[in-house]
């Protein structure tokens, strides 16, 4: 048997009074990917805040009703979060944005691996929403994180940039990585487990 990278247990959210979804068990095996599918409002950002430790599991009542219980989730290696927020100085050229961050993951900006080298003195501000979603994809490479959490990767990408992050997911897999991903979007890869939260209700 494979090692396992994640192991979440009886996960349990709700939006205000609202139930997303509830009793969601997870494995992922080292090298895994899972692929969150649903409409919109149903979780799937609010699961991957879960996972990157964000926000905490909701409580629950147990199935013997004589005590609430909240879910656990062990990540094995660290992991690293993608969304629509990189938390860029907007009036920073891009190449000192990210290196703010680089210093403290205490790595070197990953300009280079998504094209974005000769854009380095461009203003964040004037930077395109494909552009941005790769500034964010340089970002968490800088972590180093060992499995990813990745929330709508592909926004804004054309053709040869989703060519380029699609190469890096599957590296990050044949690395070990566990990849947890909520796309509205299609995407190559094997053995890409689709999750679909309506599929769990509370």
């Amino acid at each position: 048997m494979q090692a396992s990278g994640l192991t979440a247990r009886a996960l349990f959210c709700r939006r205000g009074d609202r139930p997303l979804f509830g009793g969601l068990d997870l494995w992922l095996e080292r090298g895994a990917a899972l692929h969150l599918v649903g409409p919109n409002g149903i979780g799937k950002t609010s699961l991957l805040q879960i996972l990157a430790g964000l926000r905490r599991p909701d409580r629950a009542v147990s199935p013997d009703g004589a005590r609430e219980t909240r879910g656990s989730i062990h990540w094995t290696g660290t992991v690293g979060l993608l969304d629509e927020r990189p938390a860029l100085d907007p009036d920073l050229p891009l190449g000192k944005a990210l290196g703010f961050w680089s210093r403290l993951d205490r790595a070197q900006p990953a300009l280079d691996a998504v094209g974005l080298a000769r854009i380095a003195e461009v203003p964040v501000r004037y930077l395109s929403t494909g552009q941005r979603k790769r500034a964010g994809w340089a970002r968490l490479l800088a972590q180093g994180c060992d499995h990813w959490l990745l929330d709508e990767p592909f926004n804004g990408l054309d053709s040869d940039s989703r060519a380029i992050v699609e190469d890096l997911m599957r590296q990050r897999r044949e690395g070990g990585g566990v990849l947890v991903i909520a796309s509205h979007q299609p995407f190559a890869g094997e053995a890409i487990e689709p999750l679909d939260l309506r599929d769990h209700p509370w």
